[in-house]
């Protein structure tokens, strides 16, 4: 077990390094496009040189990029071009806040989905199961930038219950943050109830768990102690995934909101050319989506110890 879960590290480890070679040869290749992106299109021929080499840009290419390597490591990002102050100080709040309304978003679609997945799942091809399935791909086939727009007309301008935003200027606001959640949760808890219920349908018409009905084993304790351990393999994988999602692919749900989230930050330093807070989300959304998989790897060997990687 521990030797395979170094390998997953080990392995983690290594896309992080070929990750970090092929964006800084991406964005940072040509010393004169950074320049410019620091400096402005109208600084001159001269100024661009002082700070090229004020920041050893005129180094060999393998040192520059060791030394931004280790940059990053200690957690030195740079300085914002958007904001004027170091990338760290505006990237970890704004991951923060994410991390506040992707914990929400959870909370509530991990539960529902399972819940009803596992439903629909034991009863294949009831009215019940029809009934979840349909809803499941109708709130899946909307877009989030469809639901927020009609959810925002009934819930804030029809019956004006909820804040239109959620900018938290005046600090933090649980009300704020109940739209952007709900937006996330009605267009992913379809996709997860669907893969639970085509998972727990598969076990159910397994021989073991027929054998256990066959043997008079009460059958709740069938379903709970036999078939869910087997049947939550492929949705924990899905899971998993969505956090990848909720991280870099939320954009249109924060902006929408005004939601100062990593998907707007996204956004922002994409639409202002801003490299350093490009490089630093990148790496960021990188190492996310490796770390969750890798958890997700080491995770199937609990829920089944005859799987193994090697």
């Amino acid at each position: 077990m521990l030797i395979f879960v170094g390998k997953r590290i080990g392995f983690m480890i290594l896309t992080m390094v070929v990750v970090s070679m092929l964006l800084f040869l991406l964005l940072e290749i040509t010393p004169g496009n950074v320049a410019v992106k620091v400096l402005g299109p109208y600084s001159s021929e001269e100024q661009r040189n002082l700070w090229l080499e004020a920041h050893g840009y005129f180094e060999p290419f393998y040192l520059r990029y060791f030394t931004w390597l280790a940059n990053f490591a200690a957690g030195n990002f740079g300085d914002s071009i958007r904001f004027k102050v170091p990338v760290a100080d505006v990237l970890w709040p704004r991951l923060g806040n994410t991390a506040i309304l992707g914990i929400a978003t959870f909370a509530v679609m991990i539960p529902l989905s399972l819940f009803l997945g596992v439903l629909a799942g034991m009863r294949e091809g009831s009215k019940l199961d029809r009934a979840i399935s349909l809803i499941s791909i109708i709130t899946t086939s909307i877009p989030e930038f469809a639901s927020a727009v009609f959810i925002s007309a009934v819930l804030v301008f029809w019956l004006n219950l909820l804040p239109g935003t959620s900018t938290m200027s005046d600090g933090f606001d649980i009300l704020q943050i109940i739209l952007p959640a709900l937006v996330l949760v009605i267009y992913d808890f379809g996709y997860v109830t669907r893969m639970t219920r085509a998972s727990m349908a598969e076990v159910m018409t397994t021989h073991y768990i027929r054998t256990a009905i066959l043997k008079g084993l009460p059958y709740r304790r069938v379903v709970m102690h036999h078939a869910m351990r087997n049947a939550l393999i492929a949705p924990f994988t899905v899971i998993m995934l969505q956090i990848n999602w909720l991280l870099s692919g939320v954009i249109v749900v924060e902006f929408f909101f005004a939601y100062k989230g990593f998907g707007a930050l996204l956004l922002e330093a994409s639409l202002n050319q801003d490299i350093y807070l490009i490089e630093a989300c990148a790496m960021v959304a990188v190492f996310v989506a490796v770390a969750t998989q890798t958890i997700a790897d080491i995770g199937y060997t609990f829920l089944n110890p005859r799987i193994r990687f090697g």
